[in-house]
């Protein structure tokens, strides 16, 4: 084990046959790839290779991640991507987005990206059927009895629904900060498992969903609090245990559209059972392919980059 200072806790449930192993004090980063390739987009100077090919946000995400790679504790690390932006979504809802208006320079960098954390030794999902999301989704519900905590590094709402689990987190890696159940509620005024039901009333203009007129941030928390789950909600506001203004008019808005609001909360909802074929041993990050790496450097022109990598898999 790369990790000697790690204890190993074991327990087993006799009434489900079940025996789990923990890592004590080791953490498993989860990347949601495409976030971080937009942020490098928006965030980075421009940049281009020497056969001219924008490759800016590459850069940007190549370093991004290099330098989470050498922080402390970072030991174990996976990362998702949307190689397409259509996906199953797409045929349940055709209003979901599609990658409509995303600039063509960053659009052409999404294969080279992946291609490009791989070259540093990241394990990368590629989502096709289903979206980096419910990848992240899936990795955290598999992995998060077998490692202390996992870290999702995003700033997504939707991916609040998962911080139930006292073992997940979600990062904001541009704002360096946490969050977890609690700070879901204080965020959202919602309980974790609440959040696709919050997000089908309110919507989620990143993910196209539209929501439920008249139900805004405020009254959907409210309802919720108490609710918890859609179907829970009375559809005669007289029979409502808490005070909401506007009552009367929202639940006959809910009442008119509950079938769109169980869409909007099927669409906000992550899957997790997204393949993983991967162990949480083939997730430890072992260092920087040397020649995949610098070769990609030499092509790319970054040369500024090749040097960064503070472990090499060819040098173990």
């Amino acid at each position: 084990m790369s990790q000697p200072y790690q204890r190993l806790v074991c327990c087993a449930d006799v009434r489900r046959f079940t025996y789990t192993c923990t890592l004590v004090g080791m953490k498993l980063h989860l990347l949601d790839g495409t976030y971080e390739l937009f942020r490098a987009h928006f965030g980075s100077p421009p940049r281009e290779a020497p056969d001219g090919r924008v490759v800016g946000a590459t850069y940007g995400i190549v370093a991004s991640t290099l330098s989470l790679l050498a922080s402390p504790g970072v030991t174990h690390i996976g990362a998702a991507f949307d190689s397409v932006i259509s996906s199953f979504r797409n045929d349940v809802f055709p209003g979901y987005k599609d990658g409509e208006g995303i600039d063509p320079d960053l659009r052409a960098q999404f294969a080279l990206a992946e291609r490009a954390l791989r070259a540093i030794g990241v394990v990368v999902w590629s989502m096709y059927e289903f979206e980096a999301d419910d990848a992240l989704a899936a990795a955290s519900s598999r992995f998060a009895g077998e490692v202390e905590q996992v870290v999702v590094c995003t700033p997504d709402k939707d991916m609040a629904q998962l911080y139930g689990d006292p073992s997940v987190v979600g990062y904001d890696r541009r704002r360096e900060i946490f969050i977890d159940a609690a700070g879901v509620v204080e965020k959202f005024g919602v309980e974790p498992e609440s959040i696709p039901d919050y997000l089908a009333l309110v919507g989620d203009t990143a993910d196209a969903i539209p929501g439920l007129p008249g139900w805004g941030a405020k009254s959907s928390s409210t309802i919720l609090a108490h609710y918890k789950k859609l179907e829970n909600i009375p559809l005669e506001s007289s029979r409502w245990a808490v005070k909401v203004r506007g009552a009367e008019k929202l639940c006959a808005t809910l009442r008119a559209n509950m079938g769109d609001a169980l869409l909007y909360r099927f669409l906000a909802e992550l899957r997790r059972d997204v393949p993983i074929l991967e162990t949480l041993d083939d997730l430890e990050w072992r260092g920087a392919h040397r020649e995949h790496f610098t070769g990609l450097c030499d092509e790319l022109g970054f040369g500024r980059l090749v040097d960064r990598p503070v472990r090499w898999q060819d040098d173990t």
